[in-house]
């Protein structure tokens, strides 16, 4: 065990002073250390430090936080927090840049990044590596090498040569030579003498390197004013042709500034306009009844079966264009419908082998469920899905169209973005947009972006445009400020006041003063320093998605049971239709146009339509008297009683198929119209036809010769035709793909502390030194050698150290306290799992005595 009172000498070292608090901290920030649960602190250490755990805690890492380690990885290793003070803020100082740097190296401890003391700052190896500049690599800061890296392969002659220009007197070896010149570039008032000296030009190069990058080209006969920077070490050659400015010129140029612009504190997110909170609230309910009426439209159009699956999945172009058409909307939001009730578990690829896609049996449990219980399904599934619709129409890396409903549409930083997304507009007063800017700039902040692949590809960027226009979609936002029940969705605490909303209802031209802040202030909407409300786990987010239904109900428009009936030929639904009215009217009518209100035309053939489906004239004379307000049309009712007059008085069967009619005069009719030749009939009997086509086919050419036949069956009874609802088998909703292991609950966090804790206890108790154990090693005894020190340590209470093979073949240490040992088991007190086991004897390599210590 390390003495707390000395100084960490490794990250282990660190690790093992923190306490269990400080451990939570970074295994809930860094899942990926715990995957598996490492055996000891030491093996916590190492796997802290590799590559691949190093990059994703540096990618969680605010600006500030990055930056701050960008100014270790080119300070001394160690370094003082003085000397990161200075880098940070430069040498006039920056109060609000001193007042942020606490909690950025606090960040970098909490996550393993930087140990050791405040003046002994050590960043872990793997992220200097990372951040450390190199020709190949530039460094973030925009700082090169430092003199002695630069000068490690230049002769003693012409490292002599360059303090002798710069003014130093010579020295016995190269080392006390670039230690000198070091000195020289880092004192304030030697290195402004001798600058001042300067000619204007080659002052000029250097302003022109030094933010970076700090290298250059040069002629092999370099210009008098390249040749007086090379002279004295301001410009340093790193390969022919190549010159690079050293670290220390750079930042005395800079004044001691390892970064152009800190940014200690987040951007605001500026209000764009701000509305009355029930002016909001109503509009989110108005769109999320519409939310609920476009995936019913679409699932409905799928009822009897949708398009087909293609070979390598999802939706063709030429379906999604038809669904697009069929809801009267782009194909882009048409992707989005179909992806979200996909997300929801309602729409599926039914397994068979001409495959489809069509509803589940779970859009029917939907259907049944209030509005805002349905609602509140697909608000949930949309904020936890890592589908993305806004990638449809795209391509993939190997340059594949991404199409609706295919593979390659999940983002694993998608959920979180949604939700970190509206968290931002949740810290705003109620009823107050923001700009999108402002919103993605501050996420630029709160997760910057790396290199330059990652800014071409600003895939967070996108996603954050794509949550704001998707939430106004689903009524989680209204004319982009966040709703009542949107809030409670997030479980986020109730909003702040808004003393700038307009006493009247804002529309799209009222705009809010727009407040300009330093960038070194922070933002009088958000705290600098406040922490992101936390994503829910499944259980608490379905618990916050019934309460956001819960806010939304009353606000939802109430069903009607009435429309009203026009001379037109036309019904108007004032606003939404009970479910079993609007069934019925479906069938009855043909959807003329969508809004506020619903717009039905009744036609020949949707009158046909009801009575295939059983209904008789009188049945749908009373169901119009019933539902209408208004008095039934004359013109309506004769289009029943004339549509049923002739409905079934043709009768369609199989023989191939068969046409019989009681009035020979219409079979004659028939027969003499020219329409007809493709139906191939010919007279059986004065009151029967026959044909050549299926009866479908024979049905459909007789109503569009504009009779009205009716099927029948063997027997002769009419056949009722209902719309038939395929479903697909039982499905679930598609999980989302995570990116990297789940943060862990705090049951597992206690249990894989205890654990870690356990096995370093085991790794680290001071043993005896004996002939059995060497070097690390798993103690070696005889059988009876263990059997006589257990059973004296079960006399004496003394703790002993075993080495233990378990049924798997795994070889463990563990540290025990042994009980009794008897039939050939120990029973023991195992400090390494904190609680009695029993071990098999002949599973015990050996045991050692511990020290007295």
């Amino acid at each position: 065990m390390s003495n707390p009172a000395t100084p960490p000498r490794s990250l282990a070292e660190a690790l093992r002073a923190r306490d269990d608090a400080s451990l939570a901290v970074l295994l809930r920030a860094r899942p990926d250390l715990i995957t598996p649960v490492p055996t000891d602190l030491t093996q916590l250490a190492t796997r802290a430090g590799t590559r691949a755990s190093v990059l994703r805690a540096l990618e969680r890492l605010d600006r500030f936080a990055l930056q701050s380690a960008e100014a270790l990885a080119v300070a001394g290793d160690p370094a003082s927090y003085q000397e990161l003070l200075g880098l940070m803020a430069g040498d006039g100082g920056d109060p609000v840049v001193a007042g942020e740097l606490p909690r950025a190296v606090a960040a970098l401890r909490d996550q393993a990044l930087v140990w050791g003391d405040d003046d002994r700052l050590r960043l872990v190896r793997t992220a200097r590596e990372v951040l450390a500049p190199s020709p190949q690599r530039p460094s973030p800061t925009g700082l090169g090498p430092t003199v002695r890296e630069a000068t490690s392969g230049m002769s003693p002659g012409r490292v002599q040569e360059i303090v002798a220009a710069a003014g130093l007197p010579s020295t016995h070896d190269p080392v006390s030579a670039v230690d000198a010149l070091t000195k020289l570039f880092g004192h304030r008032k030697k290195m402004a003498k001798l600058l001042a000296a300067a000619p204007a030009e080659s002052r000029e190069v250097l302003a022109r390197l030094v933010w970076g990058p700090p290298y250059g080209q040069i002629t092999p006969e370099p210009a008098a004013h390249l040749r007086w920077l090379l002279d004295r070490g301001l410009l340093l050659p790193t390969a022919p042709g190549t010159v690079v400015l050293p670290r220390e010129v750079a930042l005395h140029l800079r004044e001691g500034r390892a970064h152009r612009e800190p940014e200690p504190v987040p951007p605001a997110v500026e209000p764009a306009a701000a509305h009355r909170p029930q002016v909001v609230d109503a509009t989110a309910a108005g769109q999320a009844y519409t939310a609920l009426a476009t995936v019913e439209e679409l699932l409905k159009d799928w009822d009897e079966g949708g398009p087909a699956v293609l070979r390598a999945g999802g939706l063709s172009v030429r379906d999604l264009k038809r669904t697009a058409v069929a809801l009267d909307l782009p194909e882009p939001l048409a992707a989005f419908w179909v992806e979200l009730a996909y997300a929801a578990g309602l729409l599926a690829s039914d397994g068979e082998a001409d495959e489809r896609y069509a509803a589940t049996p779970a859009y029917d449990e939907w259907l049944d469920r209030p509005p805002a219980e349905r609602w509140a399904q697909l608000a949930e599934a949309w904020l936890t899905a890592t589908r993305t619709s806004g990638l449809v129409g795209g391509r993939d890396a190997k340059d594949r169209a991404l199409s609706a409903l295919g593979p390659g549409l999940d983002r694993s930083a998608a959920p979180e973005v949604r939700h970190r997304v509206l968290t931002l507009l949740a810290t705003l007063p109620e009823g107050t947009a923001p700009t999108a800017d402002s919103v993605l700039a501050r996420l630029r902040w709160e997760r910057p972006l790396r290199g330059p692949q990652q800014r071409d590809d600003d895939l967070r960027g996108r996603l954050a445009r794509w949550t704001l226009s998707e939430a106004e979609l689903l009524g989680v936002t209204g004319r982009g400020a966040l709703s009542a029940h949107g809030r409670a969705l997030l479980g986020a605490p109730a909003a702040p006041a808004s003393k700038e909303a307009p006493a009247e209802p804002a529309g799209p031209g009222d705009k809010l003063p727009v407040h300009h802040h330093h960038p070194s202030a922070p933002s009088s909407l958000t705290s600098a320093t406040s922490a992101p409300l936390p994503p829910l786990s499944p259980p608490e987010q379905a618990v916050a998605a019934a309460a956001a239904g819960r806010l939304l109900a009353p606000l939802l428009p109430e069903p009607l049971d009435h429309v009203l009936l026009q001379a037109d030929l036309t019904a108007v639904a004032p606003g939404p239709l009970r479910r079993p009215l609007a069934d019925a009217l479906g069938v009855l009518a043909d959807v003329e146009s969508k809004g506020g209100a619903t717009v039905y035309r009744f036609t020949p053939a949707s009158v046909r339509r009801a009575l295939d489906a059983g209904r008789t004239a009188t049945d749908l004379h009373a169901f119009l008297a019933t539902h209408s307000r208004t008095p039934v049309p004359q013109p309506l009712a004769y289009l029943i009683d004339d549509v049923a007059r002739r409905h079934g008085h043709l009768r369609v069967g199989a023989a191939s198929a068969y046409v019989r009619c009681d009035d020979d005069t219409v079979l004659n009719e028939i027969m003499a119209d020219k329409r007809a030749s493709g139906l191939h009939l010919r007279r059986l009997a004065p009151t029967v036809l026959a044909a050549q086509a299926d009866p479908a086919a024979l049905l459909e050419g007789l109503r569009a010769m504009g009779y009205a036949p009716a099927a029948e069956s063997a027997e002769g009874d009419v056949l009722i035709t209902r719309a038939h609802a395929h479903r697909t088998p039982p499905r679930t909703a598609p999980e989302p793909v995570p990116d990297g292991p789940p943060p862990p609950d705090s049951t597992l966090l206690a249990a894989a502390i205890r654990a870690i804790r356990a096995g370093d206890l085991a790794a680290t108790t001071p043993r005896k030194s004996t002939g059995a154990v060497r070097g690390g090693e798993l103690p070696r005894t005889t059988a009876a050698e263990t059997l006589a020190t257990m059973q004296a340590a079960v006399l004496t209470g003394d703790t002993v150290w075993i080495g233990y093979v378990n049924a798997e073949g795994t070889a463990t240490q563990r540290v025990i306290a042994p009980i009794r040992v008897e039939g050939g088991f120990v029973t023991a007190y195992d400090h390494t799992a904190d609680e009695v086991r029993t071990y098999p004897l002949h599973r015990v390599t050996g045991v050692a005595e511990l020290a007295e210590e």
